[in-house]
């Protein structure tokens, strides 16, 4: 005596199988008529595809003119003399036309800033935060006012702690040194420049070099002093 036959495989002779397969063939008319209807739905997909494509790159496009550009650093910066030296150039034409316009920024600028790498690197990342606020091309007033309320008082406020009390004769043992005199217009120590961007482009593992002698002496005794 043969088993039962089961319902999952039923025999294609019977009436219970005829029935199966004419409910299946039920759905898939269902199913062809339903995938008649969509067949528009092809090309409008290509479409939105595009219009989703050149979204994107409009979005990447806006993205890009409001990319504000990197800061460099003074800390990594790269060890060619030329490199470093138009960087300085830069730098002290902005600290001169902006940042000693600040009396408290004119304060706090030792003449021997170009001596202390943290002071470089401050002051280099302030420049570009300024220029990103008033000149790049994500400026506006909110960027500006941040850079007065926050980022330019910050900066001052650390110079003050770093190298408020320092002075070029602190990084000089020459006899004879004469302090150069300064103004609250001219950047201190400028004409170290190119003797830092030196030191900075080939040793920067090393001592800072000497700085060296003024060539002419002022008027009045040595190191400064006045009887």
């Amino acid at each position: 005596m043969s088993g039962p036959s089961h319902p999952a495989h039923p025999d294609p002779g019977s009436a219970e199988a005829g029935g199966a397969l004419a409910g299946l063939a039920r759905e898939v008319e269902v199913l062809r008529r339903q995938v008649a209807e969509l067949e528009p739905l092809p090309g409008q997909v290509g479409e939105l595809g595009r219009l989703v494509g050149q979204l994107s790159e409009a979005l990447a496009a806006v993205t890009a003119r409001r990319r504000v550009p990197a800061a460099p650093s003074w800390l990594t910066a790269p060890t060619d003399t030329g490199e470093i030296t138009a960087l300085l150039e830069e730098l002290c034409v902005w600290v001169e036309s902006v940042f000693l316009r600040y009396p408290d920024g004119a304060k706090v600028l030792a003449e021997c800033w170009l001596w202390h790498p943290d002071v470089v690197e401050e002051l280099l990342w302030l420049m570009y935060a300024w220029c990103a606020a008033y000149q790049g091309p994500a400026a506006s007033v909110g960027a500006a006012g941040d850079w007065h309320d926050r980022q330019r008082p910050g900066v001052v406020a650390r110079l003050r702690k770093s190298v408020g009390s320092c002075s070029i004769e602190t990084h000089q043992t020459r006899p004879g040194w004469n302090t150069p005199p300064g103004t609250p217009v001219t950047v201190p120590g400028v004409e170290h420049t190119e003797l830092i961007a030196r030191w900075w482009a080939g040793s920067r593992d090393c001592a800072p070099p000497e700085p060296t002698a003024p060539t002419t002496a002022p008027a009045g005794p040595v190191g400064g002093e006045r009887s």
